[in-house]
């Protein structure tokens, strides 16, 4: 099967990727500038804001499956740089939907939890988003797009991924956190901030089955457990063998961050369990996953 990734420069897309290759798909990633992750699928340079580098990458590539992984993420960024995040995060989506539609391509949109307000989580599929804030309102509108604009398409929700190697220059939670706590430094963690931590192999695996069996529909492709942030940290201590003295419990409100997060949040992952045989993984098996990958790669 001809698949193309966008965002195949970050955590999710590129591991996608490697997997789909893994498989025996024809993989085709796109991303911004120079490519930085390795793999034997082929790479392309695109600005994925750009209509006209969209179409002619499509064109070149002929896909039969699309799996948008390309996102502005950075919550706070998003909020001083409305523009962009709606560039990125909306018009790069109605793009890639538009452009997956001529070519007849199933699309797989890579969106979050933080569609919802995190009043009522943990989110099924049927939940209604009530997005806070310019990414979660930006990733709502990409859903949007998506849906309108490429009819059957997959809206695969993901919540805080994680892994090693981290990629790109700016490291994601799990990369952050291990980092610190390797050097013995202290870290500030959400008490009152649940999520559903994700390993991002884990994610690729879900995602790469909604494309390759063509499924359409909302799914909640994440990790298996919702925890504060807290917890996360001290399950990552427990693995790793860092000292969980380094953790420091603080709230939301005390500090001053620019963007809204949803605090009871999290999604359930029924459905998956249920009808794909890439499993969501619990916290115990996601993070030994993790630590493995983090000692092959320190050699």
């Amino acid at each position: 099967m001809r698949i193309l990734v966008t965002g195949a420069n970050g955590l999710v897309g590129s591991r996608t990727c490697g997997l789909l290759v893994e498989q025996g798909h024809v993989v085709v990633g796109l991303g911004r500038g120079e490519r930085r992750a390795t793999g034997s699928w082929r790479y392309v340079s695109c600005e994925l804001t750009r209509d006209a580098e969209v179409s002619a990458a499509f064109a070149e590539a002929s896909p039969e499956a699309v799996i948008h992984c390309a996102s502005m993420t950075e919550v706070d960024a998003c909020e001083r740089a409305p523009e962009s995040a709606f560039a990125a995060n909306v018009d790069a989506t109605a793009f890639v939907a538009r452009a997956s539609r001529r070519a007849g391509a199933h699309l797989v949109h890579v969106s979050t939890d933080y569609v919802f307000d995190g009043e009522a989580g943990p989110y099924d599929e049927e939940a209604l988003p009530n997005p806070r804030g310019v990414y979660a309102l930006t990733k709502h509108m990409g859903e949007q797009a998506a849906r309108v604009l490429a009819p059957g398409c997959a809206i695969a929700r993901t919540a805080v991924v994680y892994g090693w190697p981290p990629v790109t220059g700016r490291l994601n939670f799990g990369a952050w956190l291990v980092g610190n706590l390797e050097k013995g430094q202290p870290v500030r963690l959400f008490e009152d901030q649940f999520i559903s931590p994700s390993h991002a192999p884990s994610v690729a695996a879900m995602v790469a089955e909604l494309a390759v069996r063509r499924l359409g529909g909302v799914w909640n492709t994440c990790g298996a457990e919702v925890v504060n942030r807290v917890r996360f940290g001290q399950a990552v201590c427990e693995v790793f063998g860092f000292d969980p003295g380094l953790l420091i419990s603080t709230k939301m409100a005390e500090l001053k961050l620019s963007a809204p997060r949803p605090l009871r949040s999290g999604l359930r992952v029924d459905k998956v369990r249920r009808e794909l045989a890439a499993r969501p993984l619990g916290l115990a098996e996601s993070l030994a996953r993790f630590h493995e990958d983090w000692r092959r790669e320190r050699g």
